[in-house]
Formats: structure tokens, sequence, C-alpha cells
């Protein structure tokens, strides 16, 4: 399913609210620099958005992942 520009809550709650609670998060960034990185833990809202900080990388994305996101 296509994402949309703007994500809202909402819209991210809707595709989370049937996974594993304990699943561990992990943000792809960059086709050409395919790297998984950690989420930072707190939430801040501010200008009408809530941001999530990035908190490091990981390591490289799985082939599977990128795949998915046709970034192979």
């Amino acid at each position: 399913m296509p994402q949309p520009q703007h994500l809202t809550v909402g819209h991210l709650l809707r595709q989370l609210q049937n996974l594993d609670p304990d699943l561990p998060i992990r943000l792809a960034v960059n086709p050409d620099w395919p790297f998984a990185h950690y989420l930072g833990t707190d939430v801040v809202v501010g200008d009408g958005m809530a941001f999530i900080a990035e908190d490091g990388q990981e390591g490289y994305l799985p082939a599977s992942v990128r795949n998915a996101l046709a970034w192979a």
C-alpha cells in the first residue's frame, strides 16, 4: 500500500495496531545508502507536527526490506 507523503498519527497507528507491541522499530532512511536507524524514544510536538528523532545507525537494511521498499 503506498504511503501518503504527509503521514498522520492516525495513519501510522492504523498500520501498527495489529503488530506485536514488542516488535522493535527501525527507520529505513535512504535507498542510495540503505541503513536501518534506531528511533528515539521521545515524541515532541511542535509547529503542528509530531517529531521522533533518529537515534543512531544500527546497520545495513536487510535485503528483504530493501526489496519490499523497491530500493534494490
